[in-house]
């Protein structure tokens, strides 16, 4: 009788490249954020791809995660916070926004809102 303990079942290996998002991705931003009811990040994101797809999204100054519902993306999700931790002590912050820049982006943005009598 062996007193060995069983051998875990191997795990797939996967290819994995975490890299900053390019204009390239915004198509794949777009798709990730449709299927995680989620808003595009801006500014600079982080990313997470899997045989050349994004399956997860992180942006490197702000909260909250993009990833695909339909895969297994928590561990994913937590190289990509560690990395945007990395990143965020290398890039500078971008400077906040002014409440009258806000204001004018919002009035420029607005959709009219029909009149029901």
């Amino acid at each position: 009788m062996s007193l060995e303990s069983p051998t875990p079942p191997m795990r797939p290996q996967v290819d994995l490249t975490v890299r900053l998002a390019n204009s390239g991705d915004s198509r794949a931003l777009l798709r990730l954020a449709s299927l995680d009811s989620a808003s595009v990040p801006v500014g600079p994101v982080v990313v997470a791809e899997t045989a050349g797809e994004l399956v997860a999204a992180m942006p490197v100054f702000g909260a909250g995660a993009l990833a695909d519902p339909f895969r297994r993306t928590a561990a994913l999700v937590e190289v990509l916070e560690l990395r945007a931790a990395q990143l965020r002590a290398e890039i500078p912050a971008p400077p906040p926004r002014s409440l009258r820049n806000r204001l004018a982006t919002s009035l420029r943005d607005a959709r009219p809102v029909p009149f029901l009598p």
